[in-house]
């Protein structure tokens, strides 16, 4: 009689924990990309601009030149913000004379599509093929990922020589996150979308800046040290106190600018 209830709420448990995977597999997209709703404002010393991806998305996102003779952030946000939120996570840079790409996704604000790895890398690249194509050169762009943008921005870098990759709050790979997340499922087998820093970054030839908070629980710490660790050239700037959503205060943007200003001397 004990076998067989045990039998049976081992069923249920094995059932309901089939559901459990059989969602996170279905709606794995909804979880990495939790697109917030439209906004269409522009904020203040922006304007909105357009570019078309590799394969025929018109996407908006939003442009402030830089100071004659400074270079260009290209900056790619976090899964659950927009572009807007750029304006307040390069503040202290904009201050100091440097332009703004403040890069947009495919499903994000009033852009069509719907955001995977492969397309985020189109609309990246559209990015990057916007500033070229102004005459902007790549010695003149720091690209700069936060959070999921560090995966655009780290792709970036391998087709590219730009001034530096700059990453925040970074992970090694999309797989490891979700391992973190969901560390009782099979999120390795699951997983569409993988964002492989780490196996690229390595191929990264530019100088690398990356910037963490030692309370980060969504990323862990050891991501960014691991990176660092696998990239040519790179420094490393951890952050006491801070979690992961700490891109828009002065203590991530400090670091960056100190970086920025030894590579031009």
């Amino acid at each position: 009689m004990i076998t067989r209830i045990a039998l049976r709420l081992l069923g249920l448990f094995a059932i309901a924990f089939l559901g459990v995977v059989a969602a996170l597999y279905f709606f794995q997209r909804s979880l990495i990309y939790p697109v917030p709703e439209p906004d269409s404002s522009v904020p203040a010393g922006f304007e909105a601009v357009s570019y078309t991806t590799s394969d025929g998305l018109e996407l908006e996102a939003g442009y402030r030149a830089p100071r004659e003779g400074m270079p260009t952030l290209l900056f790619f946000h976090g899964n659950g913000v927009d572009w807007q939120t750029t304006s307040f996570t390069t503040e202290l840079a904009v201050a100091e004379g440097y332009g703004v790409l403040a890069a947009e996704y495919r499903g994000y604000g009033v852009n069509p599509g719907e955001p995977s790895e492969q397309g985020l890398y189109k609309d990246g690249r559209a990015a990057l093929d916007w500033l070229l194509a102004r005459k902007v050169q790549p010695s003149d762009i720091v690209l700069v990922g936060n959070s999921l943008g560090s995966g655009v921005a780290t792709e970036l870098a391998t087709q590219i020589d730009p001034r530096a990759l700059v990453l925040v709050a970074p992970f090694k790979s999309m797989a490891a996150t979700a391992a973190n997340t969901y560390p009782w499922a099979p999120v390795d087998w699951l997983l569409h979308d993988r964002f492989d820093n780490i196996a690229k970054i390595g191929k990264v030839a530019a100088p690398v800046l990356v910037v963490h908070g030692e309370m980060d629980e969504l990323i862990p710490l050891p991501h960014a040290s691991e990176l660092a660790r696998a990239a040519a050239s790179t420094e490393l700037v951890t952050l006491p106190g801070l979690a992961h959503n700490m891109a828009g205060t002065d203590e991530a943007q400090v670091p960056k600018l100190r970086f920025l200003r030894a590579l031009a001397n």
